[in-house]
């Protein structure tokens, strides 16, 4: 039985990624590598790099000139509900926060907008646990 999370990446192709490092060590950098590596496209979201993984990076999300399916957020619970509303703004189909961040106010935001929702979970290992590759 697969539970939320997983059919929700597994429905996902096109992952922006909020707060994607530049640096290797950090998990935002590697989790998004892994998305990459088992076939997910990836869209870095940062403020000041130019490329990241390989893809063009935006610095917001409205900026993204392409449909995202899933907001995957590594910032801190409290800078999570504007991105929930560029999220919906942009329509998402879902929004993920990370490991380790749980925000209400975002939840409320991506659900009364109609997006999926899921907090507290790591993608790569949904992933992982699922055996989800994109072809």
């Amino acid at each position: 039985m697969t539970d939320r999370a997983t059919e929700i990446l597994a429905g996902s192709k096109t992952i922006a990624v909020v707060g994607l490092s530049r640096d290797p060590a950090k998990a935002s950098h590697g989790v998004a590598a892994v998305l990459q590596a088992h076939g997910f496209r990836i869209i870095p979201v940062h403020p000041s790099a130019h490329e990241l993984l390989g893809e063009k990076v935006y610095r917001s999300l409205t900026d993204i000139p392409e449909p995202v399916d899933l907001v995957d957020v590594f910032r801190p619970a409290e800078d999570t509900p504007p991105i929930a509303e560029q999220a919906v703004a942009i329509g998402a189909k879902a929004l993920w926060l990370q490991q380790g961040i749980v925000s209400a106010e975002s939840r409320r935001i991506a659900e009364e907008g109609g997006l999926a929702y899921v907090e507290d979970r790591c993608t790569a290992v949904v992933r992982a646990v699922a055996n989800l590759s994109v072809r």
